[in-house]
């Protein structure tokens, strides 16, 4: 009777319609999208910039290493976020996550070398549990009746600033070179 389940689940009967503060919620966290697609654009003129690379040809092989480590550190920490998420709340992994990605986007921005730019990619990788946390957080919040709906959405909100952020860096860069 007073688990958290049973206590959501009541939550979720009582209200009628669509849970829109929760909505905005999961679109806010959906902003996860921003430091892996943005990075592209630009990724080569910054690495060509720190001057790391011998030969212009080098250049893509070092502009791995800084797209990959968000990925790879994100992939390790995964788990970790989704066990802090069940001991001490998702909303406080939601917030913890957001704040440190704005945080580690705008030291990435300020990367001098090629190393800092490594290193605060893996770091925004390691401190963002966003990815299951979200999906939980959702599948609680949401009526049966709206998840197929929402999950959708999401998904397809997702895919959308994949395609539409890097096409906004582009023709920011194209502005200034």
């Amino acid at each position: 009777e007073n688990c958290p389940g049973c206590q959501i689940e009541r939550i979720k009967a009582s209200k009628t319609g669509w849970p829109l503060r929760e909505i905005i919620i999961v679109c806010l966290v959906l902003c996860k999208t921003l430091p892996i697609s943005s990075l592209f654009p630009y990724q080569y003129f910054m690495v060509r910039d720190f001057n790391v690379a011998t030969h212009e040809e080098d250049i893509g092989y070092y502009a791995g290493y800084v797209g990959s480590s968000f990925m790879l550190a994100k992939s390790v920490t995964s788990v970790i976020w989704g066990l802090i998420a069940d001991r001490y709340g998702r909303k406080r992994v939601l917030l913890l996550g957001t704040s440190t990605m704005v945080v580690a986007n705008i030291l990435f921005g300020l990367s001098m070398n090629f190393w800092m730019a490594v290193s605060m990619r893996a770091l925004l990788g390691c401190l963002n549990g966003l990815i299951g946390t979200t999906k939980a957080y959702a599948s609680e919040i949401f009526r049966e009746d709206h998840k197929l709906f929402m999950f959708s959405r999401t998904t397809a909100c997702m895919h959308i600033a994949f395609a539409y952020v890097p096409e906004e860096w582009r023709i920011c860069g194209l502005l200034y070179y």
